[in-house]
């Protein structure tokens, strides 16, 4: 090497040090303006949706692709920082709410309207199903004028499609201050699955939205359709036929996934719906898989059963209403649950094949910084 230049085969190149110093500063000013750029097109964007009981609003649009977060909270009011007790009591003038942050380049306003459409019984003025009050009123707080039209045009359509027999009375509202919830609000939908469950199913707002909308009450049971019986038949083993359409049982220590330690999640063998997380599971030391929650509360169904003289907790799929085990009161997670599943009713995808096979949104959970 000599101080001007650089030895390459034996030869001498020179380096216009000059030239070179103007080359560099031209490549950091391309990668600044490339990142600028980058930040520019995945600018994230918010909506803002009331619709009765945040818990049931807030699991609905988590699981969407493109929903960045939800935030459970109050808004609408003239309270500053309210408590949860303070809206209750309807005299704050404050909606329960949601405030969701998302992608428009993966996912579109128009969306977001679509699914809570579907959340709510719009034609309700004074609340939502057992919740009644100002505070679960239903409404949409727009925040620019391009989400009030899109807000507008969407409630019109929805008035003219005739779906509801009752007018349209969902609010379009400019969005105001938005107040998180207390923590113990968020998430409660994953927290306390069990109660959410029972809650969401009493109030009556499952079985309204099961008879309005059908299987497409969510918007989410496309893509998991439970096949005929004849096709189970042929797809299933034996064994997983009679776990999980005759509520049969595996033996213990005896199956597929009991001691499974791989991560990855959990999914219906007949539906292919998401079921549970390794991260959530843990050696019971029943012989079965067990988890203390599961991924999906809302592909969950709970039902008591008394078989066999015994009073217990059935858990079945949502949409593929297959019999998957039972819950039981006795596990380590700050629920105290526990979900004795069998092997038979599940398939395992581990981490690396999630967005091959189809479930990319959940390999962020195994992702460490």
């Amino acid at each position: 090497m000599f101080p001007n230049g650089a030895v390459l085969n034996g030869a001498v190149l020179k380096v216009d040090k000059k030239d070179m110093l103007t080359k560099i500063i031209l490549v950091i000013c391309t990668l600044f303006f490339e990142q600028c750029n980058l930040f520019a097109e995945t600018k994230m964007e918010k909506a803002t949706f009331a619709g009765g009981c945040f818990w049931c609003i807030e699991s609905s649009f988590e699981k969407l692709d493109g929903v960045v977060n939800v935030i459970s909270g109050y808004t609408g009011g003239h309270k500053k920082n309210p408590t949860y007790g303070e809206v209750s009591s309807g005299t704050t003038g404050h909606y329960e709410a949601v405030q969701i942050t998302y992608d428009p380049s993966t996912i579109t306003y128009e969306k977001l309207l679509d699914v809570f459409w579907r959340q709510i019984d719009p034609t309700d003025s004074g609340g939502q199903f057992t919740d009644k009050g100002s505070q679960y009123r239903t409404a949409i707080f727009y925040h620019d004028d391009r989400q009030k039209n899109l807000a507008e045009k969407s409630k019109e359509d929805l008035g003219r499609s005739g779906k509801f027999e009752r007018p349209i009375v969902t609010e379009i509202l400019k969005s105001s201050a938005f107040y998180k919830a207390e923590d113990y609000h968020q998430d409660y939908y994953k927290k306390c699955s069990l109660n959410y469950n029972l809650y969401k199913s009493g109030s009556g707002r499952e079985e309204y939205f099961k008879q309005k909308w059908g299987d497409d009450a969510e918007n989410s049971s496309e893509a998991y359709k439970k096949p005929s019986k004849e096709e189970l038949k042929e797809k299933l083993t034996p064994l997983q036929y009679n776990v999980t359409q005759a509520c049969g049982t595996e033996p213990a220590f005896k199956n597929e996934y009991w001691d499974n330690k791989r991560e990855g999640i959990y999914v219906d063998i007949v539906s292919g719906e998401p079921l549970f997380s390794s991260l959530d599971k843990f050696d019971s030391g029943t012989g079965w898989p067990s988890f203390t929650k599961p991924l999906e509360p809302e592909n969950i169904m709970e039902k008591e059963n008394r078989r066999l003289f015994l009073r217990r907790t059935e858990v079945r799929s949502k949409h593929g209403d297959s019999h998957l085990g039972h819950v039981f009161a006795d596990g380590p997670g700050p629920a105290g649950l526990r979900y004795c599943i069998n092997s038979s009713a599940l398939r395992f995808i581990p981490k690396e094949n999630l967005e091959k096979e189809g479930y990319g949104e959940y390999r962020k959970l195994f992702e460490t910084e």
